[in-house]
């Protein structure tokens, strides 16, 4: 891969759903793919899907196609999948239990290994063997252990604060899940989820669909008139 060539976050957001489909594949003892056929599974132009690869050297044969497995071990090594991220979550309240409880993190190389809030009823409590420590013992916690990645499951009022905090403690990410698009000054990656943006996504598309059937209905209402 060329270091140097920008790649688009468009390209970036769609490596992910490469690597679900090759696990799949993998798991179908298919050996090999062309870019047609990977289109077909994935709803993507296999121009696209050329076009993708190919900015981080293509990795395809023409008459062959490309090796799934030889495929899938470097879209792993794209996303860093092979580093053995530590995480931590802050705030566990039903965002952050859910996080926690979430077993495939690990298998992608993800592992947590600690909890923090302030909640007297929720600290002390263990979640698959984790104990939900005070966010006072925080500092100590990131001096004492490597953690690369903090999941925050806080309330909007409290991101800035809790993101300035671990970001100052030399957090290399942030997995944001409050509603703010947190920005801040530090050195650090962050990444926004907005699952209710997913979810009016989704609401569109029904609509979509909806004022489609009415239009199909109109129209055949419409010839049975004549």
């Amino acid at each position: 891969m060329d270091t140097k060539k920008k790649v688009s976050l468009a390209v970036i957001r769609r490596l992910p759903r490469y690597f679900r489909y090759l696990s799949d594949l993998l798991q179908m003892d298919i050996t090999r793919i062309s870019s047609k056929e990977l289109s077909a599974r994935m709803g993507i132009t296999a121009s696209q899907i050329r076009q993708d690869l190919n900015c981080f050297g293509g990795f395809g044969q023409q008459g062959y196609g490309y090796n799934v497995e030889s495929l899938y071990k470097e879209i792993s090594n794209i996303l860093g999948l092979n580093n053995d991220y530590t995480t931590i979550i802050i705030g566990a309240g039903h965002m952050g239990q859910a996080l926690a409880n979430y077993g495939n993190f690990e298998k992608r190389g993800y592992k947590l290994i600690g909890i923090f809030d302030v909640n007297p009823e929720l600290v002390g409590r263990k979640i698959k063997d984790i104990e939900i420590s005070h966010m006072d013992t925080l500092e100590d916690f990131i001096k004492n252990n490597k953690v690369d990645i903090a999941m925050l499951s806080v309330p909007f009022e409290q991101t800035r604060c809790v993101a300035d905090k671990v970001a100052g403690l030399g957090i290399k990410g942030l997995w944001n899940f409050s509603p703010m698009d947190l920005k801040i000054s530090y050195d650090v990656v962050i990444e926004n989820v907005h699952l209710s943006d997913s979810l009016m996504v989704l609401g569109y598309k029904i609509n979509e669909k909806l004022k489609e059937s009415k239009q199909q209905k109109t129209i055949k209402t419409s010839k049975h008139s004549k």
